[in-house]
């Protein structure tokens, strides 16, 4: 690898003098330029001199949406700029979603190996999406997870007899629309009482005989959730 130039955003001091300490012992062909605390700080050090690699903290002063506001100007203002993210924020999957979609390079979460001469290097290489294996489980688990519940969801559709427009009013029940509401929809072609019967013939099919009596919206919502015929993760109005 040839060598190439660094500038980190940490504003922990402890954790920036780790940091600086992997670069020195793990990566000796990365120089490091410039550490910054702030985003002021930051834009000061990049009108001096344009690093090849830009290793961003997410959470900075007590913020976590800084280092997605940051993220997304250098990819605007310096394209050719790499992005890095080295973050403790192990819990906020939302926030690395975010940080993808304002153009960094990859994501390394402050867990396990930590940050290694790899990610680093296929960062440097253009390599895009890089992660550590802390965060390429959580993936894996995320993948594995949505691709049995879609499956799920196959199997109920067929052994329920379920059709779109089941599906639709089910949905939009669980984002609490009223049936006069959901009759207003585009392409759902049901008055009131139409959907009134609807719901009565969901609740004879989802639910065993005995158990029929008393079964409301609310309840109904609940069982085609528990068999996956929703999805509380997917939950999205349709164009009205």
């Amino acid at each position: 690898m040839d060598k190439f130039t660094v500038i980190i955003v940490e504003d922990v001091k402890l954790e920036l003098k780790g940091t600086e300490e992997i670069f020195r012992s793990d990566i000796p062909e990365a120089e490091v330029i410039g550490t910054a605390s702030c985003e002021n700080e930051l834009w000061n050090l990049m009108r001096q001199q344009q690093p090849d690699l830009l290793l961003l903290d997410l959470g900075l002063g007590g913020s976590t949406t800084v280092g997605v506001d940051i993220c997304r100007q250098v990819r605007t203002n310096y394209p050719n700029v790499h992005v890095l993210i080295f973050t403790g924020e192990v819990l906020n999957e939302k926030l690395w979603v975010d940080v993808l979609e304002a153009g960094a390079d990859g994501i390394v979460l402050k867990t396990g190996e930590l940050l290694t001469k790899n990610e680093v290097n296929l960062v440097m290489e253009g390599r895009r999406l890089v992660f550590n294996q802390p965060i390429l489980e959580k993936i894996v688990a995320r993948f594995k997870s949505s691709v049995l519940n879609d499956f799920r969801k196959s199997d109920a559709i067929i052994d329920y007899e379920i059709d779109e427009y089941d599906e639709r009013f089910l949905r939009h029940l669980a984002l609490g629309y009223t049936k006069d509401m959901i009759a207003s929809l585009k392409g759902m072609p049901f008055g009131v009482k139409s959907l009134e019967k609807r719901q009565n013939d969901l609740i004879s099919r989802l639910f065993p005989a005995g158990e029929r009596s008393g079964v409301n919206a609310t309840r109904l919502v609940v069982r085609a959730l528990q068999l996956r015929i929703i999805n509380i993760d997917r939950l999205e109005a349709d164009e009205e």
